[in-house]
């Protein structure tokens, strides 16, 4: 977690003396979560296959005594004593999981049974990182948990999408038959240091090519909507979420604030002081043109609500990838 005075840290007591698993723990999310989890007194498991996780984001956690890195693959069966589980294994960008589609639905439902498996043989509290592209391509606007979704089931990002809709009804039938201790989380557009320059998702993309003087590359007309939290908010919303006892959920866990795909580019470039155009490219199939999370479920039971405004979040980002581009 990238940690200033500006930023609010839930650390309630500072519950910590917990053995945690954490799987995708070297990855973008990940990593922020072990270091919030050590910074709470948490013994960290960080568990990742490396496909899209690097060990250079959790390279300097290695020398606390609090921490072990274990490369696994969820996809096979794993035996460790933990109290707690979050369950964040799975490529979450188009470019990732579209690179093999059926590795990235094995990873959603493999990765859950294995994991609930573990969480049922040790009886630890599990949470699954869920996405809110559950909801598809929506109808209903700002999406709340109550809907269904508007999914394209053999669509290219079905592998994803599908994936993580069979992961939660896994969770909720492993709680409803085996009494498993579940918790489930759906996160919205999720963004800040240690994104990967090449992972094709907004953030990312625009602030590299910015900083590279490359053409803004946005894709249909830009008036297609995200919302964009920043990931210190985002950690802080998961914890709350596995510590709380009332809730199972799903929960959504993102910035309400909607901006269209044009502003952000505009942001972007202003930030940056670049002067690059912007350039149009078509739409990809099944991307959705909106996406707002209602968040009233997350204030009302976690008490949470994102913090950072976007434009301090895209100065933290800015940074970080200023100073990896440097590095060459």
């Amino acid at each position: 977690m990238t940690i200033d005075q500006n930023t609010f840290i839930y650390a309630p007591e500072l519950r910590g003396n917990r053995r945690v698993l954490v799987t995708g723990g070297a990855g973008f999310l990940g990593s922020h979560l072990c270091e919030a989890l050590l910074a709470r007194g948490d013994e960290v498991l960080c568990l990742d296959n490396f496909f899209t996780g690097r060990k250079l984001n959790v390279a300097h956690l290695l020398g606390n005594p609090r921490f072990e890195v274990l490369r696994h693959d969820v996809t096979h069966p794993l035996f460790v004593e933990v109290d707690r589980i979050f369950n964040l294994a799975c490529p979450a960008s188009p470019i990732h999981y579209q690179y093999n589609p059926v590795k990235t639905i094995k990873t959603s439902v493999l990765g859950a049974i294995h994991m609930l498996g573990l969480a049922k043989r040790v009886k630890a509290r599990i949470l699954q990182a869920s996405t809110s592209e559950v909801y598809g391509n929506p109808d209903v606007h700002p999406q709340t948990e109550a809907y269904w979704g508007h999914v394209n089931p053999i669509g290219i990002r079905s592998c994803y999408d599908e994936g993580k809709r069979a992961a939660e009804c896994l969770f909720m039938d492993y709680h409803r038959q085996n009494r498993v201790d579940v918790r489930l989380v759906r996160i919205f557009n999720t963004y800040g240091p240690r994104m990967l320059p090449n992972d094709g998702r907004v953030v990312s993309n625009f602030i590299v090519q910015a900083l590279r003087g490359e053409p803004l590359t946005v894709y249909g007309d830009g008036s297609q909507t995200r919302s964009f939290c920043y990931v210190d908010d985002l950690v802080e919303g998961l914890l709350r979420m596995m510590d709380q006892e009332e809730t199972i959920g799903p929960v959504n866990l993102g910035n309400p604030h909607e901006f269209t795909i044009l502003e952000l580019a505009e942001q972007v470039r202003a930030m940056t002081g670049a002067r690059c155009e912007i350039r149009f490219l078509p739409l990809p199939s099944d991307d959705p043109t909106q996406r707002q999370p209602d968040i009233r479920l997350a204030r009302e039971r976690l008490g949470w609500e994102p913090r950072v405004p976007l434009t301090e979040g895209l100065r933290r980002t800015v940074e970080y990838f200023e100073g990896l581009l440097a590095q060459g």
